[in-house]
């Protein structure tokens, strides 16, 4: 298999593998997207991309970012290795400002470039959790008298 293919092991598809993801907290915004980053526990990453109609209303415009996403996050499938990562258009392009495609292709290059960056550098570790035994038991009422 090519290092730039797309299998769908390499795909967030499932209802539960995307709740997952989108319970963390974002690890970053960009002025159109939000970033999820988890790890996997696998060797590969695994993207997932949510482009709503409520923010991108054309086909083309939504086509047009999951293009993108996927191009990029091939090319770099490498450095995101043990990581489930989660994309999210979190707002509309708007005309007055975008006029054609390729200022929308431009805007979203310079803003996913930026975020699979991110996703690239090492996690945070987990918080630990604290264990029963290192809390204190509680304290016992004393018996009448």
């Amino acid at each position: 298999m090519s290092d730039h293919a797309f299998p769908k092991a390499a795909r967030l598809t499932k209802t539960d593998e995307f709740s997952s993801v989108f319970a963390l907290r974002p690890r970053r915004r960009s002025t159109h997207f939000v970033l999820y980053v988890r790890p996997n526990g696998q060797p590969q990453a695994r993207l997932g991309i949510v482009v709503g109609k409520k923010f991108a209303p054309r086909a083309a415009e939504r086509n047009l970012v999951k293009r993108m996403v996927r191009e990029l996050f091939r090319g770099r499938q490498a450095q995101l290795a043990g990581r489930d990562i989660l994309l999210r258009l979190q707002a509309k392009f708007p005309r007055a400002d975008f006029a054609s495609r390729s200022a929308i292709r431009r805007a979203c290059l310079a803003e996913l470039t930026g975020l699979l960056d991110v996703a690239a550098r090492p996690l945070p570790p987990a918080d630990p959790v604290a264990p029963v035994a290192a809390t204190a038991p509680p304290a016992t009422p004393a018996a009448p008298a």
